[in-house]
């Protein structure tokens, strides 16, 4: 049976990688969020949390904006398939 979760049961691979850069640049979690809106996304505080936390999955549309945001490429944020993420 297929399961759409990483290994350690998470909805996302980018959440961890997400937290670390928002914190890295010192940010908040609803700053993010108000990035995210002034960038064009519609995405609130409780939303980064859960992608954070494991807890929501992430659209491709997602992706592009938070890279965006971020300063990330595409690679960054999604980590490699081959390295855990958390390493």
């Amino acid at each position: 049976m297929f399961i759409n979760k990483t290994e350690d049961g998470r909805n996302n691979r980018c959440g961890i990688v997400i937290e670390r850069r928002r914190k890295a640049l010192g940010k908040s979690q609803r700053q993010l969020a108000d990035m995210l809106q002034i960038a064009g996304l519609d995405i609130d505080k409780n939303a980064i949390q859960r992608i954070e936390s494991g807890k929501r999955f992430v659209t491709d549309v997602e992706i592009v904006y938070l890279a965006k945001v971020l300063s990330l490429s595409y690679e960054e944020l999604l980590g490699s398939w081959n390295n855990n993420p958390k390493d």
